[in-house]
């Protein structure tokens, strides 16, 4: 079901994959994300098909977002952690978002690779994604990616996203809890990380806290607990924690995870879990909004004609670029009423 494929994909095929997902079947998962990755036109109708098969099989999982500054150790972490969960009888989705070649489109990294020992055992899934030109550190299609895994029965799905930057935030409006893995020595990392990122986090985790690193980690975490007193917290039924780990040496990572499960029980008492979920339905709807309408945009014969030239006059500063914004939607507008 390669998005080179220029045929659509029939019903009866659809049906099919949608039970192999259901079944559990790794191939099948594995399809089925490429189908809904798909950027050619004739693939949407059966990817929509698809999820809507599904989505009723899913919902029910633990989603973790994790997100750490460039060199922070967060593939580690994760390999670490899902091992961790996987011994303690749970399956494993992990979703990676890679930085894409700008010649090739493709990720570039490859954390599968990075992910040996996880990668090797049948109760986890990996699937690295290039992010392409979509910010907040995951990709266009990480929401449709993580339903179909929690339809294959994997019940903690991990979003493991590009890094932290200004954007790397849409993570967190697609997970249940959000790690923020920094580096110890708190001075620089905390004048390089962004406010919003800091007041998104439920849990802030110190790692490499091993070796020479140990009593820094711990005097970072200090920094931080302290500096999170000024910050207002994401939720007034939570408090964010800020624990030191070693992913390399495996300490602290079970102490994490029972985070996690504290922070889900949380959301269930609360009632946070059905509000949060049902916003973030919402989001992503208005999201598929903003990028459908974007694209049926750019594909309009006259707009696209007009184009070349209104971004010639925007970046040369012959006229506004709100003034060229508007010229294309003037004309998208009036052909959509004829």
């Amino acid at each position: 079901m390669s998005s080179q494929r220029s045929e659509g994909v029939g019903e009866q095929e659809t049906e099919a994959l949608a039970n192999g997902v259901l079944e559990g079947n790794r191939r099948a998962l594995a399809r089925a994300i490429t189908l809904i990755e798909s950027t050619h036109q004739d693939h949407r109708a059966a990817a929509s098909a698809l999820l809507e098969r599904l989505i009723p099989h899913a919902g029910n999982s633990i989603r973790l977002g994790i997100s750490g500054v460039p060199g922070v150790g967060k593939s580690t972490f994760v390999e670490a952690l899902g091992n961790h969960v996987i011994d303690a009888g749970h399956r494993v989705a992990v979703l990676t978002v890679d930085p894409s070649s700008a010649i090739s489109g493709g990720s570039i990294l490859g954390d599968k690779t990075r992910m040996e020992l996880l990668s090797r055992r049948s109760e986890a899934y990996i699937r690295p994604s290039p992010a392409g030109d979509t910010l907040g550190g995951v990709t266009r299609r990480s929401r449709e990616a993580l339903i179909l895994c929690e339809a294959a029965g994997f019940d903690v799905i991990i979003v493991e996203t590009v890094g932290v930057g200004q954007s790397e935030t849409k993570v967190a409006d697609m997970t249940d809890m959000f790690v923020l893995l920094l580096l110890p020595g708190g001075g620089d990392d905390l004048q390089g990380i962004k406010r919003g990122i800091m007041e998104l986090a439920d849990l802030i985790l110190i790692n490499k806290a091993d070796d020479d690193l140990l009593a820094l980690a711990g005097r970072t975490a200090a920094a931080y607990r302290s500096a999170l007193t000024l910050l207002h917290p994401r939720s007034a039924n939570w408090k964010v924690e800020v624990q030191t780990c070693s992913a390399r040496d495996g300490v602290g990572i079970a102490e994490a995870w029972e985070v996690a499960l504290r922070h889900r029980e949380m959301l269930d008492a609360s009632g946070q879990f059905t509000t949060r979920r049902a916003a973030q339905s919402r989001d992503w709807m208005w999201s598929e909004v903003s990028n459908n309408l974007v694209t049926a945009l750019q594909s309009d014969p006259q707009v696209r004609n007009q184009i070349p030239a209104l971004e010639a006059a925007a970046s040369e500063g012959r006229i506004p670029p709100t003034v060229a914004a508007r010229q294309l939607l003037e004309i998208f507008l009036k052909r959509r009423k004829q």
